[in-house]
C-alpha cells in the first residue's frame, strides 16, 4: 500500500510538469518507484527515502507533490533546476524525517514557510539562488540539528534571527547576497562550530561582535556591508583562516601582523581604509593565491619579500598611495595571471622581470609615474589580455614586440610620452578591442596592417602628430563604436569603411587636413551620438540626410569650407542638444524647422554668409543657452515674445546688418550673462530697461549708431565685469559701477561726448550728472523725503535700542533672541558698529540696482557702508501668510553664521529683524558663485585645475566642520555650485545657510523639504528624514561639477554609478574641455577627486563616507 501511494504521489507530479521535463522522468511508470526511477532511492523497506533530481533541467511547481504520501523521506534534493512559485508550506508538517533539503539554483519566490521549523531532523539547508523574499523566520532557529544553512542570493530582507545562537551544531552559515539590515546578533558568539561564516553583500551595520574574531574559521566574508570600527587585531588569531573577505564593509585597520595567518588562501580588504606599509613579513604566507587590497591608504615601497608568493594568482594594490619602485623580485611570482599596481605613486621603469610571468593575462599599471620604455620583456606575456599603463611618463616606441601580444584584447597606452611610428606589428593583434593611444607625441602615418584590428570597438589616437590617411578599412569588422582621431595631421578623404560604419556612436576628427565633399552624404547614423569634423577642409554642401540621425546629440562641423544652404532636413534630428557650423561659406536663411529641435543648447552658425530674418521659431527653444550668429548679414531680428528663450545666457549677433533700435524684448532674456550687439546699425538711445539683466556680465555694443547718454539706471547692473561702447555717438557721463569706472579708454573712444575720470576722456562739467532742471528738482525731493524718513528711522532706532539695552541686563550679550508677536532688532558688531540705518541708506531701502544675487530665502545686495566697507546683504524674501516660516528660516541662518568661524564658510558682520525688514549682514565674497563662473568661458579657464582642487578641499573642510566641529551638528542642506562663492583669492566660501537643519541629539531629523534640484540626495524622494549624509551626497555632485565644468547630469543616476568603477571612468571625455588635460600631479588630485565623489553619490546613505573622511581622503591623494 505504501509504495503504490508514493508512485501515485510522485506520477501525479511528474504529470504536473513540462513535456520537456516528463521526457527527463521517463523511467517513471508503474507501481514501484524502487524499481530504478531515475532520482528515486528507497529503504529496504520499499519506501521512497531519496528524491534527487539535481541538474537535470526541471520545470513545474512543487504544489501538486502529495508529500503527505512520502513520511520516510530523508533527502530532496532538486538543486539547479526550474521549478518557481512559492515552497509548500506542505513540507514541514509532512517531512517529519527529513535530514537534507537542497532547493538551491530554482527560481522560487514568496517566502519561507513558517512550518520549515517543524522538520527538527534537518541536518542540511540549502535555499540559495533563488528570488525568496520576507524576513528570515525566527522558526529557523528550532533546526538546532542544523550543520549547514544556505540562504545566499535571494531578496531576503529584515534583521538576522536573534535566535541564530540556537543552532549551536551549525559549520556553515551563507547570507550572502541579500538585503538584510541591522547588526549581527552577538548570540552568533555561541556558534562555537562554526567554521564558515558568509554575510557579504547585505545592509549589515553596526560593530562586529567581539567574539567573531576568536572563532576558528577557516571561511570569513563580511564584505559590502556598512560596519564600522576597527579590525580586531584578535583577527590575526585565527589561524586556520583560509579565506577572509573584508572589502567595502566599512572596517579599518592595518596590516601589522597579517603574517600569523599562516593558512591564508584567499584575502580580499580592499576599500577598508588600511593604514600604514605593507609588511615585509608577507613573504611568510606561501599558501596565497589570491591578495587584493586596493583603494586603501597603504604607504611606504612594495617590499621584494612579495617575489616569495609563488602561489599568487591575483595582486591588486590599486589606489593607494605606495610609492617607489615596482621590484624586480615581481617576476619569481610564476603562478600571476591578475596583477593591478594602477593609480599609486610608483615610480622608477617597468622591471624587465614582468617578462617571466608566463601566465599573466592582466597588468594595470596605470596611474603612476613610471618612466623609461616599454622593456622588451613584456613581448613574452604571450597570454595577456589586457595591458593597460596609460597616464604615466612612458617614452620612446611603441616597441615592436608588441605584435607577439596576440591575445590582447585592450592596450590601454595614452597619456605618456610616447613616440615613433606606431609599429606595423600592432596588425597581429586581431583580438584587439579597445586601443587607446592618444595624448602622446607618436608620428608619421598609421600602418596598413590597421585593416587587420576587425574587433575593434574603440579607437583613440588624438592629440599626437600622425600624417597621412586614416586607414581605408578602419571599421571592416563593423563594431566600432568610439573613434577619435583628432588633432593630429591626416590628409585625405575620410574612409568609406568609417563613413558606411553603422555601429559608430562617437566620432571626433576636428582639427586635421581632410578634404571630403560633403553633398553626397553623410555618416551612417544609426547609432551616432556625437560627431566633430570641425576644423577640417570639408567642402561641398551640408547633406539633407544629416536629418535622419534620430540619435545625433551633437554635430560640430565649424571652419570648414562648405558651401550652399542650411538643409531644412536637419530640423528632424530632433535630439540635437549642439549645432556648431560656423566659421563656413553658408548662405540663404536660418531654416525655421529648426525651431522643432526642441533639445538644442547651443547653435553656433557664426562667420557664414547666411542673410535674412532670424525665424521666430528660434525664439521657441526652450533648452537654447548658446545662440552665436556673428559675422553674418543678417537685418531681421528675432521676434521675441514673453517666455522665449528662457535659457539663454549668451547672445552674439554681432557683425550683422541689424537696424534700427535696440529691441527692448531683449530684456526677456533674464539669465543672460554676454550680450554683444557690436559692428551693426543699430542707433536711437540705449535701452534703459537692459538694466533688468541682473546677471549680464559681458555688454559689447561698439560699433554702432547709438545716441543720447547711457542709462542711470545702469548704475545697479553690479554683475557687469566687461563692456564696449566705442564707436557710437554717446555723450555724458559714465555709469557708476566698476565696469564703466574701470573700463580701458579703448572700449569707449570715438564717441560723441563721453566724460568721467578715465584717462582719456573729459572730466563731467559739475552739472553733468543731472542735465535737466526737473532732475535738479527730483533730487530735491528725494533728499528732503530721505531726511524725513532718516529722523523717523531715527526715534525707532532709539526706541528699539532703549528695549535692547534693557534686555542686555538679564540676556548674555549677542544672545538671538526668540522671536515674538512684536517687532525684533538686533545688531551683532564685529569690525564696526552696523546699524539699521546704514544698511538702509547704503542700498537705497533695496534698490534693485544694488542687487547681485537671488538665493533660496532671500535676495542679496551690496552694500557700501559710511565707513567705506562694502559688505553683502541679504534680506529675507517676504512669504504671504507664513510669517513664521520666513521667520524661522532667518533665524536658522542667524544661528549657524553666528556660531560658525572657518576660513572657508561666509563670515557674518550682523544681523537685524523688525516688521519692516529682515536682513543678514556678511562679508563680500568678491568673484560670486561658481555656478556663475562655470558658465562664462573667459571666467572658467582662470579657474584652472589648481584652484578647482583647492576649492573642492575647501568646500571639503567647511562642511566637516559643520558635521563633526559644530555642537550640535549643522546640516547645510543645499550645497551646491549657486551657494559657494569665491573671492579674489579664488578661496571657496559655503554660504546661503537659510535651510540650515541643526541636529539636537534629542531631536527629530524630519523636516520639510529643501535643497536645489539635481543636488539632492535620492532617499529624500521617499523619506523626509535629514541627516548629513544627505550633505555628503550633494558634496559628491558638487566635487564632480567643478571637475566636469557643468553638473554631472546622468552620470550620477544610480544606475550607471553601480556599473561603473573609476578605474574604467571615462574621465577624458568628461573633463571641463576649456582647460588643458590635468597632467602630474593634478591629473592623480583629480582621479581621486572622482573616486571620492563616487563614494558621496552612492545610492545607499549608509554606504556614503563622512565629510571627515573625505576630509582625510584628500588629504592623503590631494595634499
Amino acid at each position: 500500500m505504501q509504495i503504490g501511494s508514493e508512485a501515485n504521489a510522485l506520477l501525479n507530479w511528474k504529470a504536473s510538469l513540462d513535456n520537456q521535463s516528463q521526457v527527463s522522468l521517463y523511467s517513471w511508470y508503474g507501481n514501484n518507484p524502487c524499481s530504478d526511477w531515475v532520482g528515486i532511492h528507497c529503504h529496504e523497506s520499499k519506501s521512497v527515502s531519496t528524491i534527487s533530481l539535481r541538474d537535470m533541467g526541471l520545470r513545474g511547481m512543487l504544489h501538486s507533490l502529495n508529500f503527505s504520501s512520502l513520511p520516510n523521506i530523508h533527502t530532496i534534493d532538486i538543486r539547479n533546476n526550474s521549478f518557481n512559485e512559492t515552497i509548500p508550506s506542505q513540507i514541514g508538517l509532512s517531512l517529519s524525517n527529513l535530514e537534507t533539503l537542497d532547493f538551491s539554483l530554482n527560481r522560487f519566490s514568496g517566502s519561507i514557510p513558517k512550518s520549515i521549523g517543524n522538520l527538527s531532523k534537518l541536518s542540511y539547508l540549502d535555499l540559495g539562488q533563488n528570488n525568496i523574499s520576507g524576513t528570515i523566520p525566527t522558526e529557523i532557529t528550532k533546526l538546532v540539528g542544523l550543520y549547514t544553512l544556505s540562504l545566499q542570493e535571494n531578496v531576503l530582507s529584515g534583521s538576522i534571527p536573534l535566535e541564530i545562537g540556537l543552532l549551536s551544531n551549525l559549520t556553515i552559515l551563507a547570507l550572502q547576497w541579500n538585503n538584510l539590515r541591522g547588526t549581527i546578533p552577538k548570540s552568533i558568539e555561541k556558534l562555537t562550530n562554526l567554521s564558515s561564516l558568509d554575510v557579504r553583500s547585505n545592509n549589515l551595520s553596526g560593530s562586529i561582535p567581539q567574539r567573531i574574531w576568536l572563532m576558528d574559521l577557516t571561511h570569513l566574508s563580511l564584505a559590502v556591508n556598512n560596519f564600522y570600527g576597527n579590525i580586531s587585531e584578535d583577527m590575526w588569531k585565527m589561524r586556520n583562516l583560509e579565506n577572509m573577505f573584508l572589502q567595502e564593509s566599512g572596517l579599518s585597520g592595518s596590516l601589522s601582523q597579517f603574517w600569523m595567518l599562516g593558512k591564508l588562501r584567499k584575502v580580499d580588504i580592499s576599500s577598508c581604509n588600511l593604514t600604514g606599509s605593507i609588511p615585509i613579513s608577507i613573504g611568510i604566507l606561501a599558501n596565497i593565491s589570491i591578495l587584493r587590497l586596493k583603494n586603501n591608504k597603504l604607504s611606504g615601497h612594495i617590499p621584494s619579500e612579495i617575489g616569495k608568493l609563488a602561489n599568487l594568482r591575483s595582486l591588486w594594490f590599486r589606489g593607494n598611495n605606495l610609492s617607489g619602485p615596482i621590484p624586480g623580485e615581481i617576476g619569481m611570482m610564476a603562478s600571476m595571471y591578475d596583477l593591478d599596481f594602477s593609480n599609486n605613486f610608483l615610480s622608477g621603469r617597468i622591471p624587465p622581470t614582468l617578462g617571466n610571468l608566463s601566465n599573466l593575462q592582466y597588468l594595470y599599471l596605470y596611474g603612476n609615474t613610471l618612466s623609461g620604455s616599454i622593456p622588451d620583456e613584456v613581448g613574452k606575456l604571450y597570454s595577456l589580455i589586457h595591458m593597460q599603463l596609460f597616464q604615466n611618463n612612458l617614452s620612446g616606441s611603441i616597441p615592436l614586440f608588441i605584435g607577439n601580444l596576440v591575445n590582447l584584447e585592450s592596450l590601454l597606452l595614452f597619456i605618456n610620452k610616447l613616440s615613433g611610428p606606431i609599429p606595423f606589428t600592432i596588425g597581429n593583434l586581431t583580438k584587439l578591442k579597445q586601443l587607446s593611444l592618444f595624448s602622446n607625441n607618436l608620428s608619421e602615418s598609421i600602418p596598413p596592417s590597421f585593416e587587420n584590428l576587425t574587433h575593434l570597438e574603440n579607437l583613440q589616437l588624438a592629440y599626437n602628430h600622425l600624417t597621412g590617411h586614416l586607414p581605408h578599412n578602419i571599421c571592416l569588422g563593423g563594431i566600432l563604436t568610439k573613434f577619435s582621431a583628432s588633432s593630429n595631421h591626416f590628409i585625405g578623404q575620410i574612409p568609406k569603411s568609417l563613413k558606411n560604419c553603422s555601429s559608430l556612436i562617437r566620432v571626433r576628427l576636428e582639427q586635421n587636413q581632410l578634404t571630403e565633399n560633403m553633398t553626397q552624404g553623410t555618416f551612417e547614423c544609426q547609432n551616432l551620438d556625437y560627431i566633430d569634423l570641425s576644423d577640417n577642409n570639408l567642402y561641398g554642401n551640408l547633406s539633407p540626410n544629416w536629418g535622419k540621425c534620430n540619435k545625433l546629440t551633437s554635430l560640430k562641423i565649424s571652419n570648414n569650407k562648405l558651401s550652399g544652404v542650411i538643409p531644412q532636413e536637419l530640423g528632424e534630428a530632433t535630439n540635437l542638444g549642439e549645432l556648431h557650423l560656423s566659421s563656413n561659406y553658408l548662405t540663404g536663411q536660418i531654416p525655421k524647422e529648426l525651431g522643432k529641435l526642441t533639445s538644442l543648447i547651443e547653435l553656433f552658425l557664426s562667420s557664414n554668409l547666411l542673410s535674412g530674418n532670424v525665424p521666430i521659431e528660434i525664439a521657441s527653444l526652450m533648452e537654447l543657452q548658446i545662440l552665436a550668429l556673428a559675422e553674418n548679414n543678417f537685418n531681421g531680428f528675432i521676434t521675441i515674445q514673453q517666455g522665449s528663450l528662457p535659457k539663454l545666457w549668451q547672445l552674439n549677433l554681432s557683425h550683422n546688418k541689424f537696424v534700427g533700435h535696440i529691441p527692448v524684448e531683449i530684456a526677456q532674456f533674464k539669465q543672460l550673462q554676454s550680450l554683444d550687439l557690436s559692428n551693426n546699425f543699430f542707433g536711437g538711445k540705449i535701452p534703459f530697461i537692459l538694466r533688468e539683466l541682473i546677471y549680464l556680465e559681458t555688454l559689447n555694443l561698439s560699433h554702432n549708431n547709438l545716441s543720447g547718454t547711457i542709462p542711470s539706471d545702469f548704475d545697479g547692473m553690479l554683475s557687469l565685469t566687461n563692456v564696449n561702447i566705442s564707436y557710437n555717438q554717446l555723450e555724458g557721463p559714465l555709469p557708476n559701477i566698476p565696469a564703466f569706472q574701470k573700463a580701458s579708454i579703448d572700449a569707449l573712444r570715438n564717441n560723441k561726448g563721453l566724460c568721467g575720470k578715465i584717462s582719456g576722456l573729459e572730466p563731467c562739467p559739475p552739472t553733468s550728472s543731472s542735465n535737466s532742471h526737473h532732475h535738479q528738482n527730483t533730487k530735491v525731493i528725494v533728499l528732503v523725503l530721505t531726511i524725513t524718513l532718516a529722523i523717523l528711522l531715527l526715534v525707532i532706532l532709539v526706541f528699539f535700542i532703549s528695549c535692547r539695552l534693557y534686555r542686555s541686563a538679564t540676556t548674555k550679550e549677542n544672545q538671538v533672541v526668540e522671536p515674538q508677536n512684536q517687532n525684533l532688532f538686533a545688531i551683532w558688531s564685529y569690525d564696526g558698529k552696523m546699524v539699521y540705518e546704514n544698511i538702509i541708506d547704503a542700498t537705497e531701502d533695496f534698490h534693485r540696482k544694488y542687487l547681485i544675487g537671488v538665493g533660496g530665502c532671500g535676495s542679496v545686495y551690496r552694500a557700501e557702508l559710511p565707513t567705506g566697507q562694502v559688505v553683502a546683504v541679504k534680506k529675507l524674501h517676504s512669504i504671504p501668510n507664513e510669517e513664521t516660516s520666513t521667520l524661522k528660516a532667518f533665524q536658522s541662518e542667524i544661528q549657524a553664521l553666528t556660531e560658525i568661524r572657518h576660513r572657508n564658510i561666509v563670515k557674518l558682520y550682523g544681523f537685524c529683524s523688525h516688521s519692516l525688514n529682515s536682513f543678514l549682514v556678511y562679508d563680500l565674497v568678491e568673484r560670486g558663485s561658481i555656478d556663475k563662473i562655470l558658465q562664462n568661458d573667459a571666467q572658467a579657464n582662470e579657474f584652472h585645475w589648481n584652484r578647482r582642487v583647492d576649492v573642492v578641499k575647501g568646500v571639503a573642510n567647511a562642511l566637516s566642520y559643520m558635521h563633526h566641529d559644530c555642537s550640535p551638528p549643522i546640516i547645510h542642506r543645499d550645497i551646491s555650485s549657486k551657494n559657494v562663492l569665491l573671492d579674489l583669492d579664488y578661496e571657496a566660501h559655503v554660504s546661503d545657510f537659510g535651510t540650515a537643519k541643526f541636529l539636537n541629539p534629542d531631536s527629530s531629523n524630519l523636516t520639510s523639504f529643501a535643497g536645489t534640484y539635481g543636488y539632492v540626495a535620492p532617499e529624500l524622494a521617499y523619506t523626509m528624514e535629514v541627516n548629513e549624509k544627505c550633505d555628503v551626497y550633494s558634496f559628491g555632485v558638487f566635487a564632480l561639477e567643478i571637475i566636469f565644468g557643468k553638473h554631472p547630469g546622468e552620470i550620477i543616476s544610480s544606475t550607471m554609478l553601480s556599473s561603473l568603477e573609476v578605474d574604467n571612468f571615462p574621465l577624458n571625455d568628461n573633463l571641463d574641455q576649456r582647460l588643458p588635460n590635468p597632467m602630474n600631479p593634478n591629473d592623480k588630485e583629480i582621479i581621486s577627486i572622482l573616486r571620492t565623489s563616487i563614494a558621496c553619490l552612492r545610492t545607499n546613505p549608509l554606504s556614503r563616507p563622512t565629510m571627515e573622511q573625505v576630509v582625510k581622503e584628500l588629504l592623503i591623494h590631494v595634499g
